[in-house]
C-alpha cells in the first residue's frame, strides 16, 4: 500500500510537471508575434493601446497584452456601387466610382473610424454628389479628370484622421437616362454626318484642285515644248544659213582665187590678141544662150570679118601644134 501511495504520488508529480509544460509551451507560443512584410500589428495592454508591431518577429506578455489581426500596407482598391447623382441642369445620372487607397497609421486606421470601408464609400458618394451638383451635363461628361482631381483632394483630406491615404479616384461609368442617352446617340450621329459631308466636300475640292493645276503644268509644259522647239528649230535655221553663207563665201573665194590664177596664168602666158578675142567670143555666146532679154556687145567685137579670120587663124594654129 505504501508503495502504491508513492507511485500514485509520482504519477501525479509527472501529470501535473507536464500540463505545466504544455500550457507554458502554448502560453509561450502564444506570445510570439511574427509581422509579415506590409503589414503591421496593434498590441493593447490591458485594454489600452501600447504599441504597434512592425514587420519582424515580436513578443508579447501573456493575458496582459492582445495584439490585433495584421492590417495590410499596400494599396487597396474599392469599387463603389453606381450612384444616382443630378447635375446643375436637373439630370440624374448613375456614376459609380473606383478609389485608391493605401493605410499608411495602423493606430489611426483601428481606432479613428468604426467602418473605414463603409465611411469612405458615403464619403465618396456625397462629395460626388456635390461636385457633380455643380456641373451641367456636357462639362460632367468632359470634365472627368477635374471630377477626379478635386474628389482626390477632398476625399484625401477627409481621411487623414483615419491613418488612409487617397491615392487616386476615377469615375467608372457615367449613366445618362436612356433619353438623353437616345438624344446624345442622334447629336453624335448627326455630328458625324456633317463630318462626313465637310472631308467629302474638302476631298472633291482638293481634288478639282489637283486636276485643274494638272492641266495647267501641262499646257505651261506643253507651251515650254513648243518654244523650245520653235528656238530650237530657229537656231537651226540659223545655223544653216550661216553655213550657207560661210560656204557661199568660201566658193566665191575660191572662184575668185582661181580666176585671179588664171588670169596670172593666162598673163604669164601672153596670149595673143586672136585668143583673147576668141575667148571674148565664147564669153559672149554663154551670154547669148541665158535668159538676159538685151545683150551689150563690145566695140572690139563688131568688126565681124576679122574675128573670123582670127578664129580660123586659131584654130590653123592648134591643128597644126597636133600633128
Amino acid at each position: 500500500m505504501i508503495l502504491l501511495g508513492a507511485l500514485s504520488s509520482g504519477a501525479v508529480a509527472g501529470i501535473v510537471i507536464a500540463i505545466i509544460l504544455f500550457i507554458g509551451t502554448l502560453v509561450f507560443i502564444t506570445s510570439v508575434k511574427i509581422v509579415r512584410q506590409a503589414n503591421a500589428m496593434i498590441v493593447e495592454r490591458l485594454g489600452k493601446y501600447n504599441r504597434t508591431l512592425n514587420t519582424g518577429f515580436h513578443m508579447t506578455i501573456p493575458f496582459f497584452e492582445k495584439s490585433s489581426r495584421p492590417i495590410s500596407l499596400k494599396e487597396k482598391v474599392a469599387d463603389f456601387k453606381p450612384q444616382p447623382v443630378i447635375t446643375k441642369d436637373n439630370v440624374t445620372m448613375q456614376i459609380d466610382t473606383v478609389v485608391y487607397f493605401q493605410i499608411t497609421d495602423p493606430k489611426l486606421y483601428a481606432y479613428g473610424v468604426e467602418q473605414p470601408i463603409a465611411a469612405i464609400e458615403n464619403l465618396t458618394a456625397t462629395t460626388l454628389r456635390n461636385i457633380v451638383g455643380e456641373l451641367e451635363l456636357d462639362e460632367t461628361l468632359t470634365s472627368r479628370d477635374t471630377v477626379n482631381s478635386k474628389m482626390r483632394i477632398i476625399l484625401d483630406e477627409a481621411t487623414d484622421p483615419w491613418g488612409i491615404k487617397i491615392n487616386r479616384v476615377e469615375l467608372k461609368n457615367i449613366l445618362p437616362p436612356k433619353d438623353i442617352q437616345e438624344a446624345m446617340e442622334k447629336q453624335m450621329r448627326a455630328e458625324r454626318e456633317r463630318r462626313e459631308s465637310i472631308l467629302k466636300a474638302e476631298g472633291e475640292k482638293k481634288s478639282a484642285i489637283l486636276i485643274a493645276e494638272g492641266e495647267k503644268e501641262s499646257k505651261i509644259l506643253r507651251a515650254q515644248a513648243d518654244k523650245e522647239a520653235k528656238i530650237l528649230e530657229a537656231d537651226a535655221k540659223k545655223q544653216a544659213r550661216i553655213m550657207a553663207a560661210e560656204a557661199e563665201k568660201a566658193a566665191l573665194i575660191a572662184e575668185g582665187e582661181g580666176k585671179a590664177k588664171a588670169i596670172t596664168l593666162i598673163n604669164d602666158a601672153k596670149p595673143s590678141q586672136s585668143y583673147l578675142t576668141l575667148e571674148g567670143y565664147e564669153a559672149l555666146k554663154k551670154v547669148a544662150d541665158g535668159q538676159s532679154t538685151k545683150i551689150v556687145v563690145p566695140t572690139e567685137l563688131s568688126n565681124v570679118a576679122g574675128l573670123v579670120a582670127s578664129v580660123k587663124e586659131i584654130a590653123t594654129d592648134k591643128k597644126v601644134e597636133k600633128k
